[in-house]
């Protein structure tokens, strides 16, 4: 009898481990997220699955926002995960503007330092290193005039400008706040695994 309460201990604290474990890798190294809705296409698509990296940033300790090594700045145009200053609700967006910028938005365009970032198309932009494909079939979503973003600041927003909570609406998001980067689609509702870069 006691050999297998023993062995019975030694196996459940094995699982134990495993599973604490596994939750310390989704909480410090990479994760996954569910795009609910339609406020990022097209670059992304409601039911899609996404490759989070939360190294791309900097590496925490594992359940807290406590940084260990200092990583990358975030960039103009990345895809990026953070909680919404408004109500906590896990949100996907793009970064428009970074410390130093001056943003503006005309009916769903944009333009950083008083250069538009069209190119050439007018449901495309070219935002930093990415190029982002728009969805403006419901407008442009409210302006921004002029808005110089702070350091340590981003602002946030979705490509679906005419539909998309986001920072026009609850405001700049601390860098510090932002848990990791979009790395890729792998699951797309309609078509099954696939692996397409953001």
């Amino acid at each position: 009898m006691k050999p297998k309460k023993s062995w019975f201990k030694s196996e459940l604290l094995s699982l134990l481990l495993l599973f604490l474990g596994i939750f310390a890798v989704r909480s410090s190294l990479a994760d996954h997220y569910y795009v609910p809705s339609g406020s990022m296409e097209y670059a992304l698509m409601g039911g899609d699955r996404v490759l989070v990296s939360k190294t791309a940033y900097g590496l925490r300790i594992p359940f807290t926002r406590i940084e260990l090594i200092g990583g990358k700045k975030v960039s103009r145009g990345d895809v990026v995960i953070f909680d919404s200053p408004q109500d906590g609700t896990r949100l996907i967006k793009r970064v428009v503007g970074i410390g130093g910028d001056s943003v503006s938005l005309r009916n769903g365009h944009l333009s950083i330092d008083g250069k538009a970032l069209a190119t050439g198309f007018e449901s495309v932009e070219s935002i930093g290193a990415h190029i982002a494909p728009l969805n403006l079939e419901d407008g442009g979503g409210p302006d921004i005039d002029s808005l110089v973003i702070p350091a340590g600041m981003l602002l946030a927003i979705g490509d679906h400008r005419g539909n998309s909570l986001d920072g026009r609406y609850f405001g700049l998001i601390r860098e510090s706040d932002v848990y990791g980067k979009a790395l890729g689609i792998y699951r797309r509702r309609d078509e099954g695994f696939v692996w397409r870069p953001l």
